[in-house]
């Protein structure tokens, strides 16, 4: 994936703010989430709710840490377009991990 960037415009306006604020919600959705999860598997003792919840707290701290990122680069003299090829792949497995945990864990213990 080759990154295109292109120069900066002089008066970036509100874009870097609405980004920041866009990547922040996005983050304390997914804690909360986090937080549900990690509450559901210690009530019900299933282990799978606690581990996906620690996982999507992860996935929480790598939107904090694109976001930032992002924030810095719309700010800069140079617009980077594409995003880095780690955060894709880290979010992508990250969310699907979760996904497949969260679903298992229905399967497995539907019961209560």
């Amino acid at each position: 994936m080759a990154v295109y960037s292109i120069p900066a415009p002089g008066d970036p306006a509100l874009q870097p703010e609405r980004t920041a604020l866009a990547w922040s919600r996005t983050a304390l959705t997914i804690a909360i989430n986090a937080l549900l999860s990690m509450r559901a598997g210690f009530v019900a003792g299933d282990a799978g709710l606690v581990a996906v919840g620690a996982l999507l707290f992860a996935a929480s701290g790598a939107a904090v840490a694109v976001g930032t990122v992002r924030r810095r680069q719309l700010t800069g003299h140079r617009l980077v377009i594409t995003p880095p090829r780690g955060a894709l792949i880290g979010v992508a497995v990250a969310t699907l991990l979760a996904s497949i945990g969260g679903i298992a864990s229905i399967f497995s213990g539907g019961t209560s």
